[in-house]
Formats: structure tokens, C-alpha cells, sequence
């Protein structure tokens, strides 16, 4: 077999990643896009000594769990790698996925521990919450969307089926005033143009922050355009310009104006109100952010009267759901601004048993831990490349009886599995959330305990 040949393929299941996985005279072939049980002509494009990967060319039979049969490509499904699956089959293979990682990197026996099925969506649409778009000049019109694949080529779609209806409606508007206005886009290369992308943050109370992110300095035309959009639409709330002038992917600059309307915008979660501005952060899916964070906190044997600690706190979310019924919570964050933002929405909801601290935490609760502070339990929420083994490690040598953790990445998630294990922690139950609809994305929630 050589790159650039055409096979067919049926698929037999998926892997942990997203992609399909079928066999050519016992090679292994991984083509994204593709469905268990669809049979394909696919191209080879590249090749290795124990597999292959492909591009699907045509659908030769569809799986009965594919949607949309005539759409086979990245692009058609508006990025999404999920979106071609019938939701309620995407669920249960995130499950598969996240018992092949455990059993395969975790090295669990998963006749031991109980793994829930995935918890869905009610609405696997227009559920994401912030969206920034790179713009492109296509054919004379400025244009944003998401990058292709592997590239950095913008393609547009009309209604992008992932992000909130206010953003999309926002977007197109803009796009029409700043064809209007004949602006320059940026282009990277070169290093030249002005518009680079557009933010767009909403709330489940339907209203909106508009972030628009350039290089240079800010003219009468972005005014009027931003102007003419915030009159335009009473549901924006906050407009704000990003200036950004490095060579960088970083959509963000250093350097964010507040131009129109409040500073910030408001959302709610669990009876706690979190100000909102550019750099802030807060989960993507508001609705699937309640169910993780019920699970999480259904995790610990009973929350009242215990000092536990929120490691990678973050702006403290979790902290402050815990507060309402703990007698002490430590946040833990190592971003200055995210402590500061916890610090404030904590004293502005009149939250008083929250001690935030500013720093790593492999050192700071290294430190707690090596100072004699009493810890209940422990709740870990850690960015992607998971939990630092030194603090895994430094659990040995504690009483604390349990331990919480939520995983944006299966993977690390299993690693760390494996290290818990070998220093008395138990897995006992894990829960997959899908916070992602119509992506190959899943987050786990899993709980421990000290044997």
C-alpha cells in the first residue's frame, strides 16, 4: 500500500480521540469523521509500519448511527468531529472511550469500579457560551469562522450549530459593518491588516460582550462600526477592543479597552452571580457546568463541617459552591487575575470561608500539607496535562480520606488514576459528562478514596 491509494474500509469501532479505526489486510487504518459500522472508500494519506491514516472519499454504505449521510467532511459539520453520530450513540461511545483509556493507560480493572453512563445534554446545540472567530478575506469580503484542519484556512459557515443563537446573530452583523466599512484583516505572514478576530461571550440571560480583537490602534471607523452595533442590538451589554500586536496564535492582546456599555457581564450558577469580563474564565456550557459540578460535589461523603481543598481553583466556582456548606475552603490558583476575580465575586456574594491562595499548586498545597493544616478532602480540577506527580505523591503521607477529581483530559486523568493507586487511593466510581456535544471532547469526574 502507498500514500495517496484508495481502499475500502469498513469501521469497527471508535478510538479514544475521536476517530474511526478499521483494518486493511490487518493494518490498522484511523479515519477521522468516520462511524462504526459505515463502510468507505478511503485515502490513504499517510503510513506507518503498524498503521495508517485516511481521508473518507465517499460513504459506499452509511452506519445506522450516522446522521447526514451526504456529509462526510470536517468542514460540513462545522468543525464539529462528533456531529455526523446520533447524540444519544455519542454518548455511549465517550463511555467506550473513557473505559478504553482506563483500562488501557489507568491499568483498571473495570469489573471494580463503576462507571456511570455519559451524562448528556438536553440540547446538544447553541450551547457554547464564548466564541472567538479568526477573520479571512475571501473573495473580497471579510469573513470569520474556524480554522481547517491541520491549516490555518478560514472556512465560514452560515449558522454555526455549537455557539449560542445571540452570538451567530452578532457575528453576521458585524461582518456586514465591517465589510461596510472597508477595514484590512490581518494577515499573519505578513504581519499586516488590521482585524484579527472576534469574541463573542453571552449569558444564559440572554445578553452579550463583544470583543473585537486588532492590531493597531483604534480609528473612527472601528468606533463607528462597534458604535452602530451596540445601538443596533439592546442585548449587548459590554463592547470592549483587544488590541493585539505580536506575532501570536493568541487571539487576546495585553492591552483590552473598554469602549461601550458595563465592564463586565453577569452569569449565574448555583445561586452565585460571576462577573464576566474578556479574560475571564468560566466554563463553555453552562447547563453541562451544573451537572458536572452536581456529580463532583455528590463525589465526597458528605460536605458539612470539612476543610477541603480546591486545588487549580481557577475563579474559585467550585470553592464557592463548596462554601455553602464546608467549614473552610483553600483555593489553590496560580493566574493572578483568576485569583483576584475569585476574591471578588467571593466578598460581592458575602462568602467569607474561602482562603484563596495566589500561587502552583505543587507548592502551595505542598506547603499547606508540610505545615500540619488539617485537610478533610481534597477536590482536583487541573488544566489538560493533569495533576503534578510530586502532589500525588505527597498524598501518602496524609490522612486525607478522599479525593475528588474532575479531568478535561481522560487520559492524564487515567496516569493519574495509576499513580493514586499505587499510594492507597482507590477509584470507586467515575462519571463521564459530556460538556462538548458534537465533539470528540469528554470530561470525567471520578472519586477516590484512601484505602
Amino acid at each position: 500500500m502507498k500514500k495517496g491509494n484508495l481502499i475500502k474500509l469498513k469501521i469497527e469501532k471508535i478510538i479514544f480521540g475521536g476517530e474511526g479505526l478499521g483494518y486493511h489486510e490487518d493494518l490498522a487504518i484511523f479515519v477521522p469523521m468516520s462511524v462504526p459500522g459505515d463502510i468507505l472508500e478511503v485515502e490513504i494519506i499517510s503510513l506507518k509500519k503498524s498503521y495508517g491514516r485516511g481521508l473518507i472519499k465517499s460513504i459506499i454504505t452509511p452506519s445506522e448511527d450516522r446522521i447526514s449521510p451526504e456529509k462526510i467532511s470536517f468542514e460540513d459539520h462545522h468543525g464539529c468531529d462528533f456531529a455526523m453520530i446520533n447524540y444519544e450513540k455519542q454518548l455511549e461511545y465517550k463511555k467506550t472511550m473513557v473505559e478504553d483509556v482506563l483500562s488501557r493507560v489507568g491499568k483498571i480493572n473495570l469489573e471494580e469500579v463503576k462507571i456511570a453512563k455519559t451524562l448528556g445534554a438536553e440540547n446538544p446545540y447553541n450551547y457554547r457560551n464564548k466564541v472567538v472567530e479568526p477573520f479571512a478575506r475571501k473573495k473580497g469580503k471579510i469573513i470569520s469562522g474556524f480554522f481547517k484542519r491541520r491549516s490555518h484556512d478560514v472556512f465560514e459557515v452560515e449558522e454555526n450549530i455549537l455557539q449560542s443563537k445571540l452570538s451567530n446573530e452578532i457575528i453576521v452583523r458585524i461582518k456586514e459593518l465591517l465589510n461596510e466599512a472597508k477595514l484590512s484583516v490581518y494577515n499573519e505572514k505578513a504581519h499586516k491588516g488590521i482585524l484579527r478576530h472576534i469574541m463573542v461571550r453571552t449569558t444564559s440571560f440572554g445578553e452579550a460582550m463583544v470583543v473585537l480583537i486588532m492590531k493597531g490602534k483604534i480609528d473612527d471607523k472601528i468606533k463607528g462600526v462597534l458604535e452602530t452595533l451596540y445601538e443596533e442590538n439592546s442585548k449587548i451589554k459590554s463592547v470592549y477592543v483587544s488590541i493585539n500586536s505580536k506575532r501570536t496564535n493568541f487571539a487576546l492582546g495585553e492591552k483590552n479597552i473598554h469602549l461601550l456599555g458595563d465592564t463586565f457581564i453577569q452569569e449565574e450558577l448555583n445561586g452565585i452571580k460571576f462577573n464576566i469580563s474578556p479574560t475571564s474564565f468560566f466554563q463553555i456550557n453552562i447547563d453541562q457546568t451544573k451537572k458536572l459540578y452536581e456529580t463532583a460535589l455528590s463525589y465526597f461523603d458528605g460536605i458539612k463541617d470539612k476543610v477541603i481543598v480546591d486545588a487549580y481553583s481557577g475563579t474559585g466556582t467550585i470553592a464557592m459552591i463548596l462554601s455553602k456548606e464546608a467549614k473552610e475552603i483553600y483555593a489553590i490558583e496560580m493566574i493572578q487575575s483568576a485569583t483576584r476575580d475569585g476574591q471578588r465575586t467571593s466578598k460581592e456574594n458575602n462568602i467569607e470561608n474561602i482562603k484563596f491562595i495566589n500561587g502552583k499548586a505543587e507548592e502551595k498545597l505542598v506547603e499547606l500539607i508540610e505545615n500540619g493544616t488539617h485537610i478533610d478532602s481534597i477536590i482536583f480540577d487541573p488544566p489538560r496535562k493533569g495533576i503534578a506527580e510530586n502532589i500525588l505523591q505527597k498524598l501518602s503521607e496524609t490522612t486525607i480520606s478522599e479525593v475528588v477529581y474532575i479531568s478535561c483530559n481522560p487520559s492524564t486523568f487515567a496516569r493519574d488514576t495509576q499513580i493514586l493507586e499505587s499510594i492507597g487511593y482507590k477509584l470507586r466510581e467515575v462519571s463521564p459528562v459530556d460538556m462538548f456535544p458534537n465533539t470528540s471532547h469528554i470530561e470525567v469526574v471520578g472519586k477516590f478514596v484512601k484505602l
